[in-house]
């Protein structure tokens, strides 16, 4: 598990990394002051999870195997629902997907709530005492 996670915390800031220059660089002129904003928090939620990512790869020795799985995939549900969707919205008419924003509206709570909830594991897991100690 420490071996995929390391490996699916470096694609995702890969892809976070690529995607927020993107952003800074290529889009300013073509998406809107609100869109590229709006872009702008998908990258940065999707760089701060997956720093998370890592440090559940760092704190495997402490945490349950139980406790990092629920939360890897909490917080990589919340990187793909969340990030993901903002991408797609703030983009949508650049990349001509308009007719997707009431499929994708709704997709961007859900994945906060994943970000959320995956927190909410790791007060748990610690309220709980699943660690390794």
């Amino acid at each position: 598990m420490k071996k995929t996670l390391l490996i699916v915390s470096g694609v995702s800031g890969v892809v976070a990394i690529g995607l927020g220059a993107l952003g800074a660089h290529s889009l300013k002129g073509i998406l809107t002051p609100e869109q590229l904003k709006s872009f702008e928090t998908g990258s940065e939620y999707h760089i701060y999870h997956t720093i998370a990512l890592l440090l559940l790869v760092a704190l495997s020795n402490t945490l349950s195997k139980k406790t990092i799985k629920a939360t890897s995939l909490l917080w990589g549900s919340g990187i793909v629902l969340f990030s993901g969707s903002i991408y797609l919205l703030a983009t949508r008419e650049v990349l001509g997907i308009d007719s997707w924003t009431g499929f994708l509206g709704p997709i961007t709570p859900i994945g906060g709530l994943c970000f959320i909830a995956g927190w909410a594991t790791l007060i748990y897991a610690g309220i709980k005492d699943q660690t390794n100690e």
